[in-house]
């Protein structure tokens, strides 16, 4: 019933992170920049458990459109420190409120006392098997 549940969470993120103009990768990077600061690309992959291709292809997007700065670290040239900007800030935000209303649309037939036993559940899945709940 998990993975029933999450085919349908996976399209309604995707659909809503289309018409956002974003991609999942990209909440996960500005969502890492955002939680804590300035990182070099290696460690927003740790952090976001991206791979490194994939995490040098999210910042490069998200510098085309102004939502994250690149520049050389200083204590290191050789690495990148990627920064988010405020329009990056103003991203993530658009990008909650997507989550937001897929979280609704794929709760919708739970009453709010059923949602907040849910999430519980699932928190205690969650931290059972060696990862961090974030509700």
């Amino acid at each position: 019933m998990l993975s029933q549940a999450a085919v349908h969470s996976r399209r309604f993120v995707a659909e809503g992170f289309t018409a956002a103009d974003a991609r999942g990768y990209h909440y996960r990077v500005l969502a890492a920049l955002e939680e804590f600061g300035p990182a070099s690309q290696a460690d927003l992959g740790r952090r976001s458990r991206m791979d490194r291709s994939d995490v040098v292809a999210a910042v490069t997007e998200l510098e085309e459109q102004g939502f994250v700065e690149r520049s050389a670290d200083p204590a290191d040239r050789r690495r990148n420190v990627v920064t988010i900007t405020r329009a990056g800030r103003q991203q993530l935000g658009r990008l909650d409120r997507v989550l937001d209303t897929v979280q609704d649309e794929l709760l919708a037939p739970l009453s709010a006392a059923e949602r907040q036993t849910l999430v519980a559940l699932l928190g205690k899945l969650i931290e059972h098997h060696g990862g961090v709940p974030t509700s």
